[in-house]
Parts: C-alpha cells; structure tokens; sequence
C-alpha cells in the first residue's frame, strides 16, 4: 500500500502525466467524480480545481510547481495594483480637476505592469535562454562561463545531501504558455478589458487549469476570467461534442503522430544519409502531418476535458494545411499563439501604422543574435540592411510607409515567433522564412500577372543557372521547386490571356494549386523546425545545422527512382496512413461540423459503444514507449 501511494503522489520525471496514459484518465475519473459534487458550489469549485491542477502540474514537472506558484501570486498582486492606478478607476470630474494626480497614478500603473513584463520574461529567459545567453557572452567576451541552477543551488542549501545538480537548467514543462497568460492577464488590466480577480484561489485556477496547462490553447484573460464566476451547465449536445473531441484528440496523437514518428520520421530525422532523397522528402512531409496531429490532437483534448467541467476554451487548429497563403496558414495554425504575438507584440511594435523605436531595437537586437550565432557578417549585414531600407524607403516614399512598416513589424513578429520556441538559429531562420513567405505573398497579390511572369520566370532561369555553374544539391532543390510554381503560373497565365472567366472548376484548381503551394513551403521551413527539436541546447545548434545539411543533400541529391516503389510498398501502412490523414484534413468543415453534431446527438449508449471501439481501436497503435506531446519542450 505504502509503495502504492508512493507512486501515485511521487514525482517521476521519467513518466509525466500524459493525456494519452490510462493513469491520467483514472486520475480525471476521481476528479470529474468530486467535481460533480462541488460544481454549484463556485469558489468551492475553482479551488478544488486549482489544488487538482498543482498536483496535475507537480506529477509533470516535479519542483517546478513553485515557480508556477510564485507566477501566480505575483501576478495576482500586481494586477491589483494596476488596476488601482489606472485612469478608469477615476470619476470624470477627478480627472478634469486633478490631472497631474491622474497622470502619476497611470505611470505608477505601468511601472507595475513593466514589472510583471520583467518578472515573467526574466523567468523565461533564465530557464529557456541561460544556455543562449551563456554561449552568446562567451563568443563575445572570450570567457568560459558555465551554466549554473541557481534555484538548484538554493533548494540544495535546504537538503542536507544536495540532492539537486546545479549544472543544468531543465526547462519546466509549459512554463512558456503560463507566463504568456499571466503577461496577458496583467496587460489586459492595464488596457483595461479585464478587472482583477479578487481572490487568489480563482485567479490561481485560471492560471493553473490543468488541460491546458502544459501546451495550451493560450488563455487570455479577457476570454477566460469571465468564465470563472459563471455557473456550471453541460447541456446534453456539449457532453457529446466533448467526447468527440476527446476520442479526436487521441486519435490524431496516438494513430497518426505517433505512429508515423516511431515507424518513419524519427529514423530518418536521426539519420538522413542512410536514407534516400525521397524518404528524406517524405519524412518531411510526413512530419508536418505529425506536428499538426500531435498538437491539435493535445488541443482537442484539452478542449473536450475543459468542456466537461463546463468551461470553453478557445479553438487553436483550423485545418491549417487548408490554407490558400501563408499569412492565412498562421491565422490557423497555433491560434491561440498567433493572436497572443498579435495583441501583445506586433500592435505594441506598430502594427500597420508605423515603426516604433521597438522595430528598430528589435532589429538591431536581431542583427547581433545572427552575428554571434552564425558568425556571419553577411547574414548580419542583411538584417540590419533591411532596417536601414525600410527606414530610408518610409522616409522617401510617405504614401508607401505603412505598407512597408506593417511589413517590418510582421516580419520581426515571426522573427521573434521563431525564438519563442527556441534560442538556436534553425527556429530563427524557420520563423523568417514563414515571415519572408508572408511579406512575399503580400507584394504577389498586389501584381498584375504580366510582373509576376516575367519575374518568376527571371527567377526561375538564374536558379538553373546558378545549378550550371555551381552544382550543389540545395540549388537542385530550389530550381526543381521554382520550376513547378513557374509551371503552374504559366498555365493560370495563359487562362488570363485568353480572357477567360473562372468557372466553378478553374477557380477550384486555383485553390488546390494554392493549398498545396503553401502546404509544400510550410513543409519545407520544417526542415529547420524539426532538425533542432528534442536536442540538448549546449549542443542545438551545431546538431541542427548538420540535419537540415545533410537531409538537403539528400533531396537536392541525384535520386534512385527504381527504388521509390519498393519503399512505398515497405513502408506501405505509414504512406496509406498519411494519405488518409490528408485526406480527412482536408474534408469540407460543413461536412465535419455534419458528423461532430450528429456524433454529438447520438443515444449516449450509443456514444458509449463508440467510445470503447475507438479507444480499443487506438490503443492498438501505443508503441513500447508512450510518446511525449511535442509542444511540451517549448
């Protein structure tokens, strides 16, 4: 009995508490169990849920529930002192009459709101940056500083055998998506579209929600503190639509992401040369079935186990794959994130009205990052010369400015996207390609078809010319996946010339040659994504680096083509499996929301029997070793 409950209360680090282990679904059992006690009963019930959410939280990441705890109550306290200093909280005629009063309570309100920004971006920065800024100091300096745990240290001084290694940081699981709502919750007081919660235990409840906790969705105040004081209600269509999401969830995580990381991807991941150009190529676009299965399999599931105890959190997958563009791919895509990078950094930087003394800060911030990372003044010399350009065109050229500062502030945005799930250079340049994709997409749309021929066909030519002269595989790959958009260009080119309307079926084929263009670009920034993950920081870089090289010289490479059928049919199930996935993705959402509802509405005996085959079902597909949800490393 003792060992019993040593296991059930002790944290082990090797076995976080996963969506996807029959040992969370007996812990919500208890839970949901006690909770239909309490759920009338509503600071009774968000209490218990907040001690239910630190024990979910303690069982994922051990001691660093207390750096949880102190988020949330520094938080806590802070916004009540925003909210005190704020002008809203004057009467009209107190502000008429006392100006200079008003003016010194609203700095004092951004002081505090400064200093919850520096305690949450501080934590975040020491536990996912000490090894970036570490690295970066001594490159600068010559010097030979090592990582040092001072929380580590400073727990040991409480043990009498030093039980913690001070010599390593691990990185708390979800510590990215905690801090970025309470920033949201601090911030939303100070603009004043939240008041402040009153009692601790409430705000330490929405802070601290356990099915989101981890990975998301990112909660932001506004959206989520209103549902702390309603009361609970779980109306007989939502019980089933939160099943479904539930079993939809543990379907795309268990059958799809996992199945095709164990059975392809990860082998060729870890080992591209021992792999052909095409499996390397499939392995990426393999891959991005995976990261989107995965992650909105997590948020499927958060949402449906949310949705049972009778709160809504907010939908962070679209189809994304679905996307005509790639600005329209990241309105989709991690919702949830992109809306957060919007409201609290890209609109503070100007949005598209203007450039702040922020753009250029984080611009000449970014430009020394790519210099100590990449040791290249080139790359360096681009970056801040894209600052300077911009500057100078949005002084000479007034009638362009906002376009061009709405570009810039987009483009840092993504830059800074791209940090946000690491500090090494692949997840930099994977989130300026997106926001290069983005800027490109923008300039496209607005040209008349005679300027995008004749420039993507100037393009195309100095590609394969380049490829005469200097015969390396990475401008095999791109002259290859030029003249493929040159191709179907020139076909939509000649329908233009010829005056043609579009019916029903060219605008059809402009949409799918649209889907796929964006879905092939968004596979191939991937390749910086994907080779950097799961990697010891100390080592992120160099690792990256040499993946993403080797499987370009893979792709890029001369290709074996008498061997692609025999690999399609070893590795049959994965390739069937992954055109299934695709396919369902890219059903109609009319015809989705069709079978949600219906599933939805079905007699629960009926519900129930479904629910055992599809577990029953899934469960086939569990490999040795339960995998963990990808999002948890960021």
């Amino acid at each position: 009995m003792t060992d019993f409950l040593r296991h059930i209360f002790a944290f082990d680090s090797n076995s976080p508490l996963l969506f996807t282990q029959f040992y969370f679904w007996a812990f919500f059992a208890v839970v949901y169990a006690i909770f239909s006690l309490l759920h009338s009963k509503r600071l009774l019930r968000n209490s218990f849920l907040f001690f239910v959410s630190l024990f979910f939280y303690y069982k994922t990441s051990g001691l660093a529930l207390l750096i949880l705890l102190f988020v949330t109550l520094s938080d806590w306290l802070i916004g009540r002192q925003i909210y005190r200093n704020i002008t809203p909280t004057f009467s009209q005629e107190e502000v008429d009459t006392d100006e200079r009063r008003v003016s010194k309570m609203k700095a004092k309100a951004k002081a505090w709101l400064v200093l919850s920004v520096v305690i949450d971006l501080g934590l975040l920065c020491y536990f996912k940056y000490a090894y970036f800024f570490t690295n970066m100091l001594n490159d600068l300096l010559g010097t030979g500083f090592q990582v040092f745990d001072i929380f580590s240290f400073i727990g040991n001084g409480f043990s009498r055998n030093g039980v913690f290694d001070v010599d390593k940081i691990v990185l708390p699981v979800g510590i990215s998506f905690y801090l970025f709502q309470v920033i949201s919750y601090t911030a939303d007081i100070y603009a004043g579209r939240v008041k402040p919660v009153s009692n601790w235990l409430d705000f330490g409840f929405y802070v601290s929600f356990f099915p989101q906790l981890v990975a998301g969705p990112i909660v932001r105040a506004s959206e989520f503190i209103p549902q702390l004081y309603k009361p609970f209600h779980l109306s007989r269509r939502h019980f089933g639509i939160a099943v479904f999401w539930i079993l939809n969830g543990l379907v795309k995580k268990i059958v799809l992401s996992d199945y095709l990381a164990v059975n392809f991807i990860d082998r060729v991941f870890d080992n591209p040369m021992l792999f052909s150009g095409f499996e390397n190529l499939s392995a990426l676009f393999l891959y991005s079935l995976q990261v989107y299965a995965d992650f909105s399999g997590y948020t499927d599931i958060a949402i449906g186990v949310a949705m049972l105890m009778g709160f809504y959190l907010p939908k962070n997958f679209n189809s994304p794959y679905k996307s005509l563009n790639p600005q329209e791919f990241w309105r989709r895509w991690h919702m949830s994130l992109s809306r957060w990078l919007k409201t609290y950094l890209y609109i503070p930087l100007g949005g598209n009205r203007n450039a702040t003394f922020g753009t250029y800060f984080w611009i000449v911030t970014i430009a020394a990052i790519a210099l100590i990372l990449t040791g290249s003044w080139l790359a360096t010399g681009i970056i801040a010369g894209i600052g300077l350009t911009v500057a100078l065109v949005g002084m000479l050229r007034p009638e362009r400015r906002k376009k061009i500062y709405a570009n810039l502030n987009s483009f840092i945005t993504m830059l800074l996207g791209g940090l946000w799930h690491g500090a090494s250079w692949n997840f930099m340049i994977w989130g300026g390609l997106n926001g290069i994709g983005m800027i490109v997409f923008k300039f496209w749309r607005e040209m008349s078809w005679h300027w995008r021929m004749l420039l993507l066909s100037l393009l195309t030519a100095s590609l394969w010319t380049i490829r005469h002269f200097f015969p390396m595989p990475v401008w095999n790959l791109f002259a290859v996946w030029c003249s493929v958009i040159c191709a179907g260009s020139v076909i939509r080119y000649i329908f233009f010339l010829c005056k043609g309307k579009d019916s029903g079926f060219t605008e059809a084929m402009a949409r799918a040659w649209a889907v796929i263009q964006t879905f092939t670009f968004i596979t191939f920034t991937r390749l910086f994504f994907r080779s950097g993950s799961n990697l010891d920081p100390a080592t992120a870089n160099h690792e990256a680096w040499e993946t993403a090289q080797n499987m370009v010289r893979q792709i890029g490479g001369a290709w074996n083509m008498q061997i692609i059928p025999q690999i399609l049919i070893e590795y049959d199930k994965v390739f069937i499996l992954f055109f299934i996935g695709m396919v369902i993705h890219w059903l109609p959402d009319k015809f989705k929301r069709w079978y949600r509802l219906n599933f939805a509405m079905m007699p629960l005996w009926i519900i129930a029997t479904v629910t055992v085959i599809t577990v029953f079902v899934v469960y086939q597909f569990i490999t040795a070793d339960l995998q963990a949800f990808i999002y948890f490393q960021f």
